[in-house]
């Protein structure tokens, strides 16, 4: 078996305002979310880590860093576990895309959800637990620390939940939370989901 913890990037700006950043460059962690950051290395300082995954934009591997640092484990990126590709909604507002027809798609029946100019809710499942079940090969009975983004860590849960992809968005997933899963020739589990690291300073 293999304990895959999957890392949701820690705040920015775009995550802040509401925004989505998709695969836009030059997006960087705040101050919050680079004491987030700091506050997994902390938390996973002592966990027998193997490998440390990394979806390849700047806010997720900026998230990694300090915990590849402090374990002394090099960052390997995978385009697989990258963000979505939201096409014509990158860097637009949560609230200005709530008013669009789509909307009602994404929120309610995703499975039918291709983003204009950018890429459909399945593809991205496939594409992301593809990933996951290629990192489980390379590291049969190994703990393994992948940095994603929210809603490709909570498409990776619903399937490992054997939940419909229709009912993904009930599913939260919090800037900086842990997620765990536990994939195995039997059933895979899903042993723990948004746990937060509790950051210096704050309860």
């Amino acid at each position: 078996m293999t304990d895959i913890l999957l890392i949701r990037h820690g705040e920015n700006e775009y995550t802040r305002k509401g925004k989505l950043a998709g695969w836009m460059p030059g997006v960087h962690l705040n101050e919050t979310g680079q004491a987030q950051a700091q506050a997994l290395a902390e938390r996973l300082m002592k966990a027998p880590l193997k490998a440390i995954y990394s979806s390849p934009l700047e806010r997720a591997l900026e998230t990694a860093r300090p915990l590849a640092q402090a374990r002394n484990l090099p960052i390997q990126k995978c385009e697989g576990i990258g963000e979505v590709r939201y096409g014509e909604w990158t860097g637009r507002s949560l609230k200005v895309l709530a008013r669009t027809k789509l909307w009602k798609v994404v929120q309610r029946q995703p499975s039918a959800m291709e983003f204009p100019g950018g890429e459909t809710i399945r593809a991205v499942q496939a594409r992301a637990v593809e990933a996951v079940e290629g990192i489980v090969k390379r590291h049969p009975k190994a703990l393994v620390a992948l940095f994603s983004h929210g809603d490709v860590i909570k498409l990776i849960a619903a399937y490992y939940l054997g939940m419909p992809l229709d009912t993904f968005q009930r599913v939260v997933i919090s800037t900086g939370s842990i997620t765990v899963i536990r994939v195995s020739p039997g059933m895979p589990m899903v042993m723990r989901m948004n746990e937060q690291a509790v950051v210096a300073g704050k309860k």
